[in-house]
């Protein structure tokens, strides 16, 4: 989800996969399986990104927090159950 929404970000502002790696401070081979959310960004690369690419932090935020609970829940057998029920007490 938020590395597509990055890769998609990053083409359109025509940045080079090795331009934003180096303002994150990551290798490209890094930045590259994170785009393919093979590896996931970490909380402090979502501030940059919004700086870099002017967009609300909020949006970016909501996003990787989406990626994080759905990699820790997805494959269970109650997940929507699970969801609603959480949903239900924040």
């Amino acid at each position: 989800m938020i590395g597509e929404h990055i890769r998609a970000l990053r083409e359109s502002n025509d940045v080079l996969l090795r331009q934003l790696a180096a303002q994150l401070e990551i290798d490209q081979a890094m930045l590259s399986k994170m785009e393919r959310s093979e590896r996931s960004f970490k909380r402090e690369h979502i501030d940059v990104l919004a700086k870099i690419f002017k967009q609300p932090k909020k949006d970016l935020l909501t996003m990787w927090l989406a990626d994080k609970i759905l990699k820790t829940v997805k494959s269970e057998k109650f997940t929507k159950e699970a969801l609603r029920l959480a949903i239900d007490n924040v």
